[in-house]
């Protein structure tokens, strides 16, 4: 007999998004997120009280206001249509031998609903690449444990390979770097930003290798010891960026953005986005390109939160230009750095 034909199946799966910019939807998406243990890592018995009795009820009506901004009236959320997208091109570049779903952490499309969409296809194995470029327990680490957490119900479970990191990954550098120069052919620019979504300084002491992380210089080379570093990485990719831009280290700045508490409580990844960019005006940068390189398709810390909410800063203090460049969604540079890096492994 003949040996039965064997596919390969992909899972490609990003965050997750409200099924609506309505204040009810948003706040089922906010429970789910913010009382996930990678995320929020506080005692269960603590952080569900304090999540979905105080944090999220507050912050939900205003996340709403925030997602209608950034809501599309006929696609709805960007984060979902460009995934979706991005699912049937990188399955037309790849063919007939492999089978590509598409899921989200929270909410849907979930992975578990992407999963069973490969185990009805009879995949021999599956590649998961989470759509983060650096990796972080929250991210990453969060879907990694989801998708184990979903197969070991299963009685027959296939070879499960993740792609943890794509830090370093000449197509994606390559994609960002495209975007970055169609850009700067547009207009001059003093300076360079990239801006990339922070964490919490404990998340990275938690994961350091034998005590390396230091939170400093030794984020200055990507190696064995600093891998899976989310600080290390974002500086690893940012030296790769520039370079493919032509920056000198004096014309680009890395920062994060989007921090949940007060500095003085709670320190996340410094320097921060919004505290730099209001200090640039002062010396002399009226001019800024901003990078979001934690994220490879438009959403809210992009579009919104850099794209408007930076500028507006930037603007009020003085300085004179703001640009965000968009992220790589379906590009089709993209579509085939994603296809080579499933193929890779």
């Amino acid at each position: 007999m003949p040996t039965p034909a064997r596919r390969i199946g992909v899972l490609l799966v990003n965050l997750g998004t409200p099924d609506s910019p309505q204040t009810g939807d948003v706040r089922r998406y906010l429970n789910e997120f913010l009382t996930d243990g990678r995320v929020i890592d506080m005692p269960a018995a603590v952080r569900y009280p304090l999540f979905q009795g105080l944090v999220v009820p507050l912050r939900a009506p205003k996340s709403a206001k925030v997602y209608q901004q950034l809501w599309d009236a006929e696609r709805g959320s960007p984060l979902l249509y460009h995934g979706l997208d991005l699912k049937k091109l990188v399955q037309q570049e790849l063919g007939e031998e492999y089978v590509v779903a598409f899921g989200m952490r929270y909410q849907k499309p979930s992975i578990e609903s992407a999963l069973e969409e490969l185990r009805d296809a009879a995949v021999d194995r599956i590649i998961v690449l989470p759509l983060f470029p650096q990796y972080a327990a929250a991210s990453t680490g969060s879907v990694q444990e989801k998708v184990m957490d979903i197969v070991k119900d299963w009685w027959i479970v296939p070879t499960i390979n993740f792609i943890s990191t794509f830090t370093d990954d000449p197509g994606f550098i390559a994609s960002f770097v495209a975007r970055g120069k169609a850009e700067m052919a547009k207009h001059d620019y003093d300076h360079v930003v990239f801006s990339y979504h922070g964490i919490p300084e404990r998340h990275v002491l938690k994961g350091s290798f034998k005590g390396y992380c230091q939170l400093g210089k030794c984020c200055n080379s990507y190696n064995k010891n600093n891998r899976y570093c989310y600080r290390a990485q974002c500086f690893a990719t940012s030296r790769l960026l520039a370079a493919g831009l032509g920056l000198r280290d004096d014309q680009y700045t890395v920062t994060f953005q989007s921090r949940l508490q007060s500095r003085l409580r709670d320190p996340w990844l410094q320097p921060y986005t919004d505290e730099v960019i209001k200090e640039f005006p002062a010396k002399g940068i009226k001019s800024v390109l901003a990078f979001s390189p934690a994220f490879v398709a438009d959403c809210l810390e992009t579009t919104v939160e850099v794209g408007m909410e930076f500028k507006e800063m930037f603007e009020e203090a003085g300085g004179g230009h703001w640009q965000l460049v968009p992220s790589l969604n379906s590009e089709p540079y993209w579509v085939t750095a994603v296809a080579n890096m499933v193929r890779a492994n």
